[in-house]
């Protein structure tokens, strides 16, 4: 899991940016894309459009491998979405616990068929009122920042139970596709609100919403959750040496992680003073969790 929010967040990210820095000098507005793409129509001459515009600068062969990854990225993403959301969701979370437990494995792989067909349409309805890739992952944000802080909390406070986050992410999403909404219609009613204060107003919110929902509703019982914590933790309380574990979330999963993406854009941008003490700080907190190793786990 380290390794992996090191590369995807440290790493993996700097050829997209170098390709968005690039595509500012070389695309500095929508006019010299309108320019350059004289043909398109210029509905589809947006922000996102500088990306796919830097392709045409690929040799032929180099040009279909990154059309074949992009495809390929597409279709992973889809069918693990689906799959997600119909098998998992719809028919083990929710058919085959509330609307038929005695369901036959037929019956369930019929519902996760129809779910996904169901969800596939939907998305698709969703993509027609979509402008541009930005729209898209302005909404996944305001649907995940609301319920962001409760799936934090539900594994060190007993108190939060299934109808919190129920609460939390039916919150979340009506909030979001309010904020969606008014973007789309002649409301406006929040047009003057920057994007930081609506995803802070959706935090609120649904924080408190599903702050009353775990207050209002019965606690999880003891035994349920000794049996989960011994499951997922064994014998050791998942609070044994929790000020250590804490002070290597932040040197791990913050402080190191960041201080390395942020190095390596120093380097690039040629400012090599500040660059090595992002890196010597990097190391710092590299150093620092292998010491903390032998206490963490």
């Amino acid at each position: 899991m380290l390794f992996f929010n090191l590369a995807h967040y440290a790493l993996r990210p700097w050829p997209w940016i170098i390709i968005g820095l690039a595509s500012l000098i070389i695309y500095p507005n929508l006019d010299s894309l309108a320019t350059a793409f004289p043909n398109l129509n210029p509905k589809f001459v947006k922000d996102d459009l500088s990306y796919p515009a830097m392709l045409t600068f690929l040799p032929a062969g180099l040009l279909g491998l990154v059309i074949t990854s992009l495809i390929a990225a597409f279709m992973s993403t889809i069918s693990t979405h689906l799959n997600w959301g119909g098998s998992s969701y719809v028919v083990n979370d929710f058919y085959a616990r509330f609307i038929k437990k005695d369901a036959s494995e037929k019956q369930k792989i019929i519902v996760g068929r129809l779910s996904i067909v169901a969800m596939m349409a939907c998305a698709g309805l969703l993509s027609l009122v979509l402008e541009q890739a930005k729209d898209a992952f302005d909404l996944v944000i305001q649907i995940g920042a609301g319920s962001g802080l409760l799936f934090i909390m539900r594994w060190f406070w007993h108190r939060i139970n299934p109808w919190s986050e129920i609460t939390a992410m039916a919150s979340s999403l009506i909030i979001a596709m309010i904020f969606f909404a008014d973007s789309r219609l002649d409301t406006q009613l929040f047009a003057n609100w920057a994007g930081y204060e609506k995803i802070c107003f959706n935090v609120v919110v649904t924080t408190v919403a599903w702050l009353i929902a775990t207050f209002t509703t019965r606690p999880t019982q003891a035994e349920t959750l000794d049996h989960f914590n011994n499951v997922i933790f064994g014998k050791e309380s998942k609070f044994h040496n929790f000020p250590v574990k804490i002070l290597g979330f932040f040197m791990g999963g913050i402080i190191g992680v960041y201080s390395l993406l942020f190095s390596i854009g120093k380097f690039l941008y040629g400012e090599a003073v500040m660059g090595w003490t992002l890196m010597g700080i990097f190391i710092v907190c590299v150093l620092g969790l292998m010491a903390l190793r032998k206490k963490l786990f």
